[in-house]
């Protein structure tokens, strides 16, 4: 059995002039792409609760959060162990009522109090003035959006009922509509439209408590079954793809319909 240190001195050995040349060229930004993309195999292993691949895939991505602290420490930025004693020291500040005499009956106190917490350290940080200061650009914008909102709504900024919601997605359809029916649509503002609306679909599942990023991975890997479907009976077919009318393809799909959608429904029903 392998320990945290013995995968801290795994990369360090990777990364010595005596070792893989490969490992040695990573930089921050070689790696932006190879970390997001462990980070969203550990959501699609969890999602489809496959614990042997959420294992694996948990490996993966802490192989490369040390990388990162690897590279930090050569470069004299600072050390992984620095980072474990921040975050724990945060853990502790910012739970007071497990670890100092605060009192809290629910969750919506522990929140409130987070963002209290929070709101004291940036007042004591001069470079993160904002409340939303600390939810990455360069996360995907559906998530984003879906945090931005919840920061917002932590401190009253928020909706008070879910209709009203409905009536804004009800708006916003309706300017994405018009706009797509002048005469000639401009096509910057059908994008602002358009981000208008999926900006309040973000909402809509944040204020019925959902996360709307893996709401649509789920979607997404039901559309791959049910399209493969429609590949397997195409193929069957014989007849090319431009030979098959919509109507057909229509048909194959209501068979992957019916043929998935009780283990569909069993997915769901996991998740939930």
């Amino acid at each position: 059995m392998k320990s945290f240190e013995d995968l801290i001195d795994l990369i360090a050995r990777l990364r010595a002039p005596e070792g893989c040349p490969w490992d040695r060229e990573q930089t921050y930004t070689t790696l932006g792409p190879m970390l997001i993309e462990e980070a969203y195999e550990v959501l699609d292993s969890a999602e489809a609760a496959d614990w042997d691949e959420l294992r694996d895939e948990l490996g993966d991505l802490l192989f490369q959060i040390v990388f990162y602290g690897q590279i930090a420490r050569e470069e004299g930025h600072f050390d992984l162990q620095q980072s474990i004693t921040r975050v724990y020291d945060k853990m502790v500040r910012r739970h007071p009522h497990v670890f100092a005499h605060e009192k809290v009956e629910n969750t919506a106190e522990v929140l409130a109090n987070w963002e209290a917490i929070k709101a004291a350290e940036r007042k004591a940080d001069e470079s993160k003035q904002s409340l939303l200061d600390g939810t990455s650009t360069k996360l995907p914008g559906l998530l984003e959006a879906y945090l931005l909102t919840t920061k917002a709504a932590r401190v009253g900024f928020d909706w008070k009922q879910g209709l009203d919601i409905f009536q804004k997605l009800d708006e916003e359809t309706r300017e994405l509509q018009e706009e797509l029916n002048r005469e000639n649509p401009d096509q910057e503002a059908i994008t602002g439209e358009i981000g208008d609306l999926l900006f309040v679909v973000a909402n809509i599942a944040r204020w019925y408590g959902i996360e709307p990023e893996s709401a649509l991975k789920r979607t997404n890997r039901k559309f791959r079954r049910r399209f493969k479907h429609i590949e397997k009976r195409v193929q069957e077919d014989g007849r090319p793809w431009k030979d098959i009318s919509l109507e057909e393809l229509d048909q194959f799909w209501d068979e992957a319909k019916r043929d998935y959608e009780k283990d569909e429904n069993n997915e769901t029903n996991e998740k939930s």
